[in-house]
């Protein structure tokens, strides 16, 4: 599935991983109608995609992750309250997408944008990554779940400043605030999101999306509604388990683990 260069999302598929590209660098990826649509088509169309099990999320250029949305087009064509909230059927997508996101942050992440960051799984950023959510001086309370997620990723009171004044915060600090877990140079920003995918991929595909599912019910619901979903999932998995699959994983993993080890010894050592 490779969507044409010139439309407003591409989709990229690649030895099990799909690569989502908002695709309008002219207006730093701005969040127009025709972007929805297509991130929309794209979220569903990997969701279903038995080839793929894991997802990066980017932005087109080096400018702009995503600037939110367009407000030219929203000068023209206002938003609804149809379009906001978390039945909306992008978010719906979001939530449905059982494989890990891992969300390329190569620029602006800015309201809508941020937004958007906020849903990925794990967020690596470049140099260039910026964060802000501008909600409150442009007149619009957060409707893709900014306000609750933001909380999460990293605490209240540093969610508040932000919140309250629409301030930017810098790559650097967004990984010390735990926001983002890398911040890397522009050009090893895909590559180092692949090779995290890759390090994903090598996993069981049906247990990482469980574990995805239960990770998220753990951030939605209480923590005893959690256990039990984790509880399901668990059994659900031991029904399947292969215990001759389960040696030959445990021998691959115990090999993975001596080849790191190594490597840190080396690096350690250089």
């Amino acid at each position: 599935m490779t969507a044409s260069a010139s439309a407003p999302v591409t989709v990229d598929i690649d030895a099990g991983l799909a690569c989502i590209t908002l695709n309008r660098p002219d207006r730093h990826n701005a969040l127009s109608a025709d972007v929805r649509a297509g991130l929309l088509q794209a979220l569903r169309d990997v969701a279903a995609d038995d080839r793929v099990g894991a997802v990066v999320l980017t932005g087109a250029g080096r400018q702009a992750f995503c600037a939110g949305m367009d407000l030219q087009e929203l000068a023209r064509t206002p938003l609804t309250p149809d379009d906001l909230g978390p039945d909306t059927p992008m978010m719906r997508a979001f939530d449905a997408l059982d494989k890990p996101l891992i969300g390329a942050v190569n620029g602006f992440a800015v309201t809508g944008g941020f937004e958007l960051a906020l849903m990925c799984d794990v967020l690596v950023a470049s140099e260039r990554a910026r964060f802000a959510d501008t909600h409150a001086r442009v007149g619009l309370v957060s409707g893709w779940g900014l306000s609750q997620r933001l909380s999460l990723a990293i605490g209240a009171q540093r969610a508040r400043y932000l919140h309250f004044t629409g301030n930017f915060l810098d790559a650097q600090t967004a990984r010390e605030w735990g926001l983002v877990l890398e911040v890397v140079a522009p050009d090893a920003l895909l590559p180092r999101c692949r090779a995290i995918a890759q390090d994903m991929l090598g996993c069981d595909w049906p247990t990482l999306r469980a574990m995805k599912r239960a990770q998220r019910a753990g951030q939605s619901t209480t923590l005893a509604e959690g256990l039990a979903v984790e509880a399901q999932l668990s059994r659900e998995s031991l029904a399947r388990l292969d215990l001759h699959a389960l040696q030959q994983r445990v021998d691959a993993l115990m090999a993975r683990g001596r080849r790191q080890q190594a490597v840190a010894h080396g690096a350690q050592t250089s």
